[in-house]
């Protein structure tokens, strides 16, 4: 016999051995059995083992089928029948279909221990069925049951349902493709021998599948050699059971297949969620790196703009408002301001000396211009124009401009004690008046200027030109505004240029402490 046709012979004799034994199990574990039919489900199971390892002996690698092997076959077969035969008369009506089913495989086991010895080796029924699952609980696992035997696979079944997990059944390792490819199968138990694509042909169709590789397989067979086992493993089978198999072993090796599995998809969940938050959070880095550029480059504009245009204008240039810019009336305080004797200092100083004097004044008073919330409209040589209240409101703007007016004054005669020592003599004189005046943005295309026309900016200017150096001229108009916090002398009513009518003019002194 070669030993293709032993493993065939073996496997065809343990296929209803495990039938014998996997529904006395059943039958005993359903419990409601009396004592007499308790003890003989026990036997029968105990019988169908001893017959399954007498198998084992028979079949050795190399060792031919003699006519004590077979006999010691019989032997342990009458015995086993013996005690199933006993069991129809003691079975009650819920027992009745599993006894049967005992019955039907102890005289298919008869059949082919007497088939042993003789020519043609026995036939085993091949069975075709297509996957279908049971219904319940979705949470629960689910484990496909692949076995061309119908019977296995119901023990099967029966048993998992038992043990709470859900189950689907393929008869052929086709079926069991197909079905890994419709359900999400968590636990494949794997029959070997079968008509058509047989288990190592699974494992090797799924070792080469990605969607398949990582459903956990457990081969459960009557071929328990060596080397049916090294296979099944090194093929990428997680565990290996033989026919018939021990229900505890069975229980304790299903979970332990799943608990690995759950810890794998929850290891693979949790890869792709960090895979995810890490592209997620690479991505948000990018759109943060590029806004730190852009805002970086907006404020290196801005900062450019800044040296041309008061903060609130480039401000308002780079935010796109438009609005801002267009020509309007307001109520504003207009500065001005220039340097008594600067034509003739300009006139015999050198140029650097000049500009030197000039870049001095403006590093004093530059800061107290944005301290005190003014707009610098422009410079006109040695003096400036400053207003307030515009383009962006100010509490108080006359306040404002007068505390400006003092600070540019105490800051110049700062700076007139060293003029002075080095032969030049400066000082700074100071107009504010306050009313309505036309704001905005005039100019054309390659050069434009925000500024404030009227009335109040012109006699801002002209008070400037009637302050003596040191002096700050206001209106009635700011005096009044301001009179509460500041020392100021009527200084007259003062005709001034382009003026019908003479001005009530203050010079202001100090604030009140």
């Amino acid at each position: 016999m070669t030993p293709e046709e032993a493993s065939t012979l073996r496997h065809e004799l343990r296929t209803p051995v495990n039938h014998i034994v996997g529904y006395a199990e059943l039958l005993i574990d359903d419990g409601g059995l009396t004592p007499e039919m308790e003890a003989t489900a026990t036997a029968v199971c105990e019988l169908a083992r001893e017959f399954a390892a007498a198998i084992n002996g028979v079949f050795e690698p190399g060792q031919e089928l003699s006519t004590a092997s077979v006999e010691t076959l019989h032997q342990r077969l009458a015995a086993l029948e013996s005690q199933v035969s006993n069991m129809p008369a003691q079975a009650g009506t819920a027992q009745a279909a599993d006894v049967e089913k005992i019955l039907v495989a102890t005289v298919r086991l008869r059949a082919l221990v007497d088939a042993l010895g003789q020519d043609s080796s026995p036939e085993s029924a091949q069975i075709a069925s297509t996957a279908a699952a049971t219904s319940g609980d979705e949470a629960r696992p689910l484990i496909l049951v692949v076995d061309d035997d119908d019977a296995n696979r119901e023990v099967l079944v029966r048993r998992l349902a038992r043990l709470g997990y859900r189950t689907a059944e393929a008869a052929n390792g086709l079926a069991a493709l197909e079905a890994l490819a419709l359900m999400p199968v968590d636990l494949v138990l794997l029959d070997v021998m079968m008509p058509g694509l047989d288990g190592f042909g699974v494992l090797e169709r799924r070792r080469g599948d990605p969607a398949l590789r990582d459903i956990p397989v457990i081969m459960i067979s009557a071929l328990d050699q060596v080397e049916s086992v090294v296979r099944a493993i090194e093929m990428g089978a997680e565990d290996y059971l033989s026919k018939p198999f021990d229900p505890i072993l069975l229980k304790a090796r299903v979970g332990a297949c799943l608990e690995k599995k759950r810890l794998h998809d929850a290891e693979k969940r949790l890869l792709a969620e960090v895979t995810e938050h890490t592209l997620a959070l690479a991505a948000w880095n990018q759109q943060l790196e590029q806004r730190v550029a852009d805002k970086v480059a907006e404020v290196e504009r801005l900062g450019s703009l800044k040296r041309f245009l008061a903060p609130q204008l480039a401000e308002a240039v780079l935010s796109g408002d438009g609005s801002l810019l267009r020509l309007h009336r307001r109520e504003i305080a207009v500065l001005f301001c220039d340097l008594r004797g600067f034509t003739s200092f300009s006139e015999r100083a050198e140029p650097e000396d000049v500009i030197g004097i000039l870049g001095e004044m403006h590093d004093a008073v530059g800061p107290l211009i944005f301290q005190y919330e003014g707009t610098l409209a422009h410079f006109t040589g040695d003096g400036m124009m400053i207003f307030f209240n515009d383009p962006l409101p100010c509490a108080d703007p006359a306040l404002n401009a007068v505390q400006l007016a003092l600070g540019m004054r105490d800051a110049a005669e700062a700076l007139a004690a060293n003029w002075k020592r080095r032969g030049f003599s400066l000082e700074l004189g100071i107009g504010v008046d306050m009313g309505h005046a036309t704001c905005g943005e005039i100019g054309f295309d390659w050069r434009h200027e925000y500024t404030a026309i009227g009335t109040v900016p012109n006699l801002a200017s002209r008070l400037c030109a009637e302050a003596l150096g040191g002096q700050v001229l206001i209106t009635s108009r700011v005096h009044a505004a301001v009179e509460h916090l500041i020392l100021a002398e009527n200084v007259g009513d003062i005709a001034y240029k382009g003026f019908a009518r003479p001005v009530i003019t203050y010079s202001v002194t100090s604030l009140i402490a």
